[in-house]
C-alpha cells in the first residue's frame, strides 16, 4: 500500500516540479518538459525501482489522465474566431499534408514492417499515431494511441524517434525558415500585431496568481472530469468494441461544444492544465517501459517513416501554399503548429520575425488537437480494413 502511494505521488509531483522549473528556467523550456520526464520515467523504470504497484499506479494515471488531458486543452479553443481565410487554407493545407504522407509511409514502410514482425493492424495503429502526433503533438498522440492500442513498446519506440526528428526539424525552420521563405514565397508586408500587449496583460494577471486563478483551473478540471465522465457512460450505450475510441471521440465531441459556453470560455489557465497531465501520462508510460526487452534496431524503420512523415508534409505544404497563395511565415508556422504543437510557434515566430502569425499559428494547432483524434482513429480503421 506504502509503495501504491509512493509511485502515486512520483507521478503527481515530477510533472509539476518538471513544469514549474520550465517556467523559472529557459533551458529546462528549451530542452522539452516532455523529453525530460521520458528521461526521468526510463531512469525509474530500468533501475529496478519499479514493483508490481508501481505498475498499478502507472496504468491507471495513464488510463485517467490522457482523457482528462482532452477537454482541458480543447476548452482554451475559441471556435467562434476562427474567420480567417488563410489561416483556415493554412490548416486544411497542413491536414491533408499529413494524411498524404502517412498513408503514403503506410505502403512504402509495411515490407519492412513485417519484416520486423508487425501485422496489418500493428502497423495501421503506428500510422495513427503518427497522423495524430502530426495533427498537434505528443498530446494528440497519446489518446489516438490508447484509442487504437498501440503497444507501449512501440509508443515509445515512435517518441523517441519523434523527439529525434521534430529536433532537427524546429532547428531547420528556426534557422534557415527565413532563408526558405525569400527563396520560394513573394515578400509580404507586415502589418501590426497586438499580440505583444495582449500577452504582458496576460503577464500581469498570471503575476497575481490568485485564489481567482487556481478557482479557475480548478474549475476547468471539474469541467474536464465531467466531460470525462459523461463520454464514458454515453459510450456504453452505443455497440462498438473499441470502446476507448468510441469514448475518445465523444471527448473531443462535447469538449467542442463546450468552448461556445460562456461560463466555460472565462476558465483561464486550462491548456496548462491539460499539458500537465500529458506530462504525467508522459512519465507513467516511460516508467512502465523496460528497455531492456526492446529492440530499437528492429525498428529502425520508423524512424525513416517519422522522418519521411514530418518532411514530406512540409514539402507539400509548400507546393499547397504556392497553389492556394499562402503566405511563407503562416505556412511554416502552421506546419511547426500541427507537428511540433503550439507551444513552439512563438519560437518560430520570433526567428522568423513575425508576431503576426503567433495567434493564428497556435489556433491551427489547437485545431489541430480537435481534429487529431477524428483523424488519427479514423486513418487506423481506413489502413487495417485495407487487404495487402
Amino acid at each position: 500500500m506504502l509503495s501504491l502511494i509512493a509511485f502515486s505521488l512520483y507521478l503527481i509531483i515530477i510533472p509539476f516540479l518538471v513544469l514549474l522549473a520550465s517556467k523559472r528556467w529557459k533551458i529546462v523550456d528549451r530542452i522539452n518538459p516532455m523529453v525530460i520526464l521520458y528521461i526521468i520515467g526510463l531512469i525509474v523504470g530500468n533501475i529496478g525501482l519499479i514493483n508490481e504497484n508501481g505498475l498499478v499506479a502507472c496504468t491507471n494515471f495513464s488510463n485517467v489522465t490522457v482523457l482528462l488531458a482532452i477537454p482541458l486543452m480543447l476548452l482554451s479553443c475559441d471556435f467562434k474566431k476562427w474567420s480567417a481565410k488563410s489561416s483556415l487554407k493554412a490548416f486544411l493545407v497542413g491536414l491533408f499534408s499529413v494524411i498524404i504522407v502517412t498513408i503514403t509511409g503506410f505502403y512504402i514502410f509495411r515490407g519492412q514492417a513485417f519484416s520486423a514482425g508487425l501485422n496489418t493492424s500493428e502497423f495501421a495503429k503506428v500510422s495513427a499515431g503518427m497522423t495524430g502526433i502530426y495533427t498537434g503533438g505528443i498530446p494528440n498522440f497519446a489518446p489516438v494511441s490508447k484509442a487504437v492500442g498501440l503497444p507501449q513498446n512501440l509508443f515509445l519506440i515512435i517518441s523517441g524517434y519523434d523527439i529525434i526528428v521534430t529536433a532537427s526539424y524546429l532547428l531547420v525552420i528556426v534557422f534557415f525558415g527565413r532563408k526558405l521563405i525569400d527563396l520560394l514565397f513573394p515578400k509580404e508586408k507586415q502589418s501590426k500585431s497586438n499580440y505583444i500587449a495582449e500577452k504582458e496583460e496576460e503577464k500581469k494577471e498570471d503575476t497575481k496568481l490568485s485564489i481567482s486563478t487556481l478557482t479557475n483551473r480548478a474549475l476547468g478540471i471539474v469541467v474536464a472530469i465531467v466531460v470525462v465522465a459523461v463520454s464514458v457512460l454515453l459510450s456504453k450505450i452505443i455497440p462498438i468494441d473499441n470502446s476507448t475510441a468510441v469514448i475518445i471521440i465523444i471527448i473531443t465531441t462535447i469538449s467542442i461544444m463546450c468552448t461556445f459556453l460562456k461560463s466555460v470560455k472565462k476558465l483561464k489557465g486550462t491548456f496548462d492544465s491539460g499539458l500537465y497531465f500529458v506530462y504525467v501520462f508522459c512519465l507513467a508510460v516511460a516508467t512502465m517501459v523496460n528497455l531492456h526487452e526492446m529492440d530499437f534496431s528492429k525498428y529502425l524503420f520508423i524512424l525513416f517513416y517519422v522522418a519521411f512523415a514530418v518532411y514530406g508534409s512540409l514539402i507539400l505544404q509548400i507546393i499547397g501554399a504556392k497553389i492556394f497563395k499562402i503566405s511563407g511565415a503562416l505556412t511554416l508556422t502552421a506546419s511547426i503548429s500541427l507537428i511540433n504543437s503550439p507551444p513552439f510557434v512563438p519560437m518560430v515566430a520570433a526567428s522568423l520575425n513575425n508576431r503576426d502569425i503567433i495567434l493564428p499559428g497556435i489556433a491551427i494547432g489547437l485545431l489541430g488537437y480537435a481534429a487529431g483524434n477524428y483523424l488519427g482513429i479514423g486513418i487506423f480503421y481506413l489502413l487495417e480494413a485495407i487487404p495487402i
